[in-house]
């Protein structure tokens, strides 16, 4: 059973939120003083981005990597504030964290994909803001599992969080791609059609994993009708201690968003997020992760068709064939995919393999 949520929207969190897109931005990490003052300068020179970022608890997945300054970093961000009158915002994984942010005068609280995916760690920091009038930002979980964003929500709207937002930020692939994380666009759009007023931002930045690739990203969520962006962006990131490919030059972000093309919703229609065009992107999202993941297949396929040609092995092997394609309609069958269409595709799919590896053994 799925609650309503009772959200505030986004314009009326803080004055200087009235307009769309929102826009934030700041580096990966805290990593000195300077650092963090000379990017939200000359962040805030720009003229367009509202909230300053900053990474002050990074939670790595080795030890060995910098895992942020601490506290002493949230001394800087307040001085952040003060300088530059931006909005300030802050990753939070633990109680300890919130309370440190609160004493702070840190303005929204944000909680990352790792955090997000463990529903016990959802529920301890809940506790710690129960009473407390703060906008807090959930990014969706590692895995693309929409109950567990859904969960994380609803868990802080209950204890009465009323200002909240979901930020997109790509799902980690079963296999590498071109981008860091699969964008998945239709686990967005879902969200949105489940929870009208809710604001969604997206975070380009770890989506692409490249610098080259977030304007694209950002024009499309856009495109998407989101309501803003999280952008990452560091005075010299070449030098960044984290997460450097991604992250982007103050310069670099004023091109970028003096570039994007504001759209609005179509004025004639009541619901513009499931619109026509809105499952039109979603079919784009999915094709482009089932071209991606046929390009892998037919890589394996080829390295099996060198293994076969040193062994001196047939290409065909006709009980591998049966396996594949009695499992493969048993299977499609339970996702509601008809037997013929199922049969029709893997025909095609092994038909092609044959020819990869008929190509390999001789050549």
């Amino acid at each position: 059973m799925e609650m309503l949520l009772n959200i505030i929207p986004i314009n009326k969190w803080f004055k200087q939120l009235n307009s769309k897109p929102v826009i934030i931005s700041g580096p990966c990490s805290a990593e000195t003083e300077q650092q963090l003052l000379d990017t939200a300068n000359a962040i805030k020179k720009i003229g367009k981005v509202q909230i300053f970022r900053a990474g002050i608890w990074k939670p790595r997945t080795r030890p060995v990597d910098f895992e942020g300054v601490g506290e002493k970093g949230l001394i800087w961000l307040k001085k952040v504030k003060e300088q530059t009158n931006l909005l300030t915002t802050v990753e939070v994984a633990t109680p300890e964290h919130i309370e440190k942010c609160l004493k702070f005068g840190v303005d929204i609280l944000w909680i990352g994909a790792r955090t997000t995916s463990n529903p016990f760690s959802i529920n301890e920091m809940t506790q710690a803001l129960k009473g407390v009038d703060i906008p807090v930002m959930i990014k969706n979980p590692i895995n693309p599992d929409i109950n567990l964003w859904i969960g994380a929500l609803e868990r802080f709207n209950k204890i009465g969080i009323k200002k909240l937002a979901a930020i997109h930020r790509g799902f980690f692939p079963f296999e590498l791609t071109s981008l860091r994380n699969i964008p998945k666009w239709e686990m967005p759009i879902e969200l949105k059609s489940k929870f009208h007023n809710l604001p969604v931002i997206c975070d380009p930045s770890h989506i692409a994993g490249n610098k080259k690739y977030i304007y694209e990203i950002s024009q499309k969520a856009l495109d998407l009708d989101m309501d803003g962006l999280m952008i990452e962006t560091h005075i010299n990131p070449a030098k960044a201690l984290t997460d450097s490919k991604q992250q982007i030059k103050p310069e670099e972000l004023k091109l970028l968003l003096d570039s994007l093309v504001i759209r609005t919703a179509n004025p004639n229609n009541f619901n513009f997020i499931n619109s026509i065009e809105k499952y039109r992107e979603q079919i784009d999202s999915i094709d482009t992760q089932l071209i991606e993941l046929l390009a892998q297949r037919m890589k394996i396929v080829e390295q099996i068709g060198v293994y076969k040609k040193n062994k001196d092995v047939t290409i065909l092997q006709l009980s591998r064939w049966e396996k594949i394609i009695n499992s493969r309609i048993k299977f499609g069958i339970k996702q509601g995919l008809s037997k013929n269409f199922i049969k029709r595709l893997m025909q095609l799919v092994h038909k092609e393999s044959i020819q990869k590896q008929n190509d390999i053994m001789n050549n």
